[in-house]
């Protein structure tokens, strides 16, 4: 007896930026596995006759380990379950998703992936950052602020990106924000370049911080910056109406 397994995305965390087709997939749900990132409005939407599984990371503890995640999924489907692996902005960027899509392909189990408004894009809209402008920026590049700690060296090339004109966009990243700032600088960075740090973005405790590469650092430090936050780094971060250098 076989079920089927959903990889669906919450989008940034508020509850009208999920989508229809995750709000269908959620609500027909036997088992949910969730982390914090979809923020609490959403949690509390869960279905309540669902088995609900906690997959959050806090800081340096983890509640289950990945192998135990994709171990629970296999086995929950294996028993006929309706199983949804519930990530916040998109499954596929930054999230694991296409780990566990591996992993789920590998034992044969049917998948549906439900995409997610990405809080890369989404959280700087939300405070008038456009990540792309014609007269700022023709790109934008996703960077992850935490990689796996388990790589022999980092795939992030500071130098490459420290000559980009466009727009930098980190997720993850405050924890390593002393290591980043001063790497993009060291590569030849402007210091001057404008910075944003967007936490819980959407969320009724959201928060702005702002500053310069040669700043934030410090800034950030003094307001006590916590995740989750999008760190956006470039000239459309001048168009934030609270942007203080």
């Amino acid at each position: 007896m076989t079920g089927k397994a959903y990889l669906v995305g919450s989008g940034p965390g508020a509850p009208g930026l999920l989508t229809l087709r995750a709000r269908e997939v959620i609500d027909a749900a036997d088992v949910v596995l969730f982390d914090q990132l979809p923020g609490e409005e959403i949690l509390a939407s869960l279905p309540a006759g669902a088995e609900l599984i906690d997959c959050g990371k806090y800081g340096s503890s983890h509640t289950l380990e990945q192998r135990e995640i994709e171990d629970l999924m296999v086995a929950r489907v294996k028993e006929g379950k309706t199983v949804v692996r519930l990530k916040g902005g998109d499954p596929f960027l930054f999230g694991r998703g296409g780990e566990e899509v591996e992993v789920l392909r590998e034992h044969g189990i049917p998948v549906e992936v439900v995409p997610g408004i990405t809080s890369a894009i989404a959280v700087p809209e939300c405070v008038g950052i456009p990540v792309t402008h014609r007269r700022y920026a023709s790109q934008v590049t996703f960077i992850t602020g935490h990689e796996d700690p388990t790589k022999p060296e980092s795939a992030l090339d500071w130098e490459v990106l420290a000559r980009l004109k466009g727009t930098l966009v980190i997720l993850m990243g405050v924890k390593n924000l002393p290591m980043i700032a001063p790497a993009l600088i060291a590569n030849g960075k402007d210091p001057a370049t404008p910075v944003a740090i967007i936490e819980r973005g959407m969320r009724p405790d959201q928060r702005v911080t702002t500053g310069t590469l040669a700043t934030i650092v410090d800034r950030a430090r003094a307001a006590g910056v916590r995740p989750p936050a999008v760190i956006v780094i470039g000239g459309v971060v001048e168009l934030y109406e609270g942007f203080a250098e």
